[in-house]
């Protein structure tokens, strides 16, 4: 049976995984990230490890890289925290190993994964959505990802879900990123704590010290941690369900630090889009929580040969 290589390349660390066309791992690995156009040198280093696993089956490199790729030339058109800018990566890899390769942005890595061997493997369509600093995530159509014009397409954290709302890092007004990541729960939750001083939340923690699950926690005793909440869970449905009636996926997969809340937050979610989606009670859109972790980028990226 074929193998296949996936490397999940972030800011910090470079993730690798050998796998085969049923996501049976056969080993993994990692470097750290060395920044600029170094970045070779360890993706290299990286292969020829895992090749040894058992070359003579391996038959393709996948590549998963953050920033914004330009997939069909195997271009890193600008990925600010790797230090890339027009780099043809692929190009420069294959004059280090000698198989063919392919590459695509890592959160369509992600969401490729989920759908082939994760969470989205019962379904022809699917949507990963994650939840962490930004909202990303991608989309698989009949089994195949979706990338746009120039690959630059599924950016759907910066979709707008609120008029002239708050800022987003890209610059635009109200986004599904500023409303609904980690980084927008946080800011909320620390300004419910600062506008009720008797919370319970102050038992645990401070402004500095507020995370993700913060509200969570205390949201069965604590009414401004429940109202916190509520907020939250209606922003992250508004953006799903514009998610839902633009692809109708069968499924919508929450990724990242707050989708580890589980039930807590995919029972609401599943309510709100059972009742808001256009056409819902015939074509139902299920919302669940991913299950691959860390691991669904260099699955996905290994899985751009399937």
């Amino acid at each position: 049976m074929a193998l296949y290589i996936g490397l999940d390349v972030g800011g910090t660390t470079i993730k690798g995984a050998v796998i085969d066309e049923n996501g049976k791992l056969y080993g993994e690995d990692s470097v750290t990230t060395v920044k600029g156009e170094d970045i070779i040198n360890g993706m290299a280093v990286l292969c020829n490890r895992l090749m040894k696993l058992n070359k003579e089956k391996i038959v393709g490199v996948g590549i998963g890289c953050a920033g914004v790729i330009d997939s069909r030339n195997g271009v890193v058109v600008l990925a600010s925290n790797l230090g890339l800018a027009d780099f043809p990566l692929v190009k420069k890899l294959n004059e280090k190993i000698a198989l063919p390769i392919k590459i695509t942005n890592d959160a369509n890595a992600a969401a490729l994964g989920e759908a082939k061997f994760g969470a989205g493997k019962n379904y022809k369509n699917s949507i990963l959505v994650t939840l962490g600093t930004g909202v990303g995530g991608g989309i698989v159509i009949d089994g195949k990802l979706f990338e746009g014009n120039k690959s630059a397409g599924a950016e759907i954290g910066h979709t707008v879900i609120k008029y002239g709302g708050a800022q987003c890092s890209c610059g635009r007004f109200g986004c599904f990123e500023a409303y609904s990541s980690a980084t927008a729960l946080k800011r909320r939750t620390k300004w419910a704590m600062e506008e009720d001083t008797g919370s319970a939340m102050w038992s645990k923690y401070t402004s500095e010290t507020v995370t993700g699950k913060t509200a969570f926690e205390f949201s069965d005793t604590d009414l401004s941690a429940k109202r916190v909440v509520n907020w939250y869970v209606e922003y992250l449905a508004c953006g799903l369900v514009n998610l839902a009636n633009a692809f109708r996926p069968e499924v919508i997969m929450l990724g990242g630090g707050i989708s580890k809340e589980g039930a807590r937050l995919t029972e609401p979610l599943q309510k709100i889009l059972d009742r808001e989606v256009f056409a819902a009670s015939y074509a139902p859109v299920l919302v669940t929580t991913a299950k691959l972790g860390s691991a669904a980028g260099s699955f996905g990226a290994a899985a751009l040969w399937l």
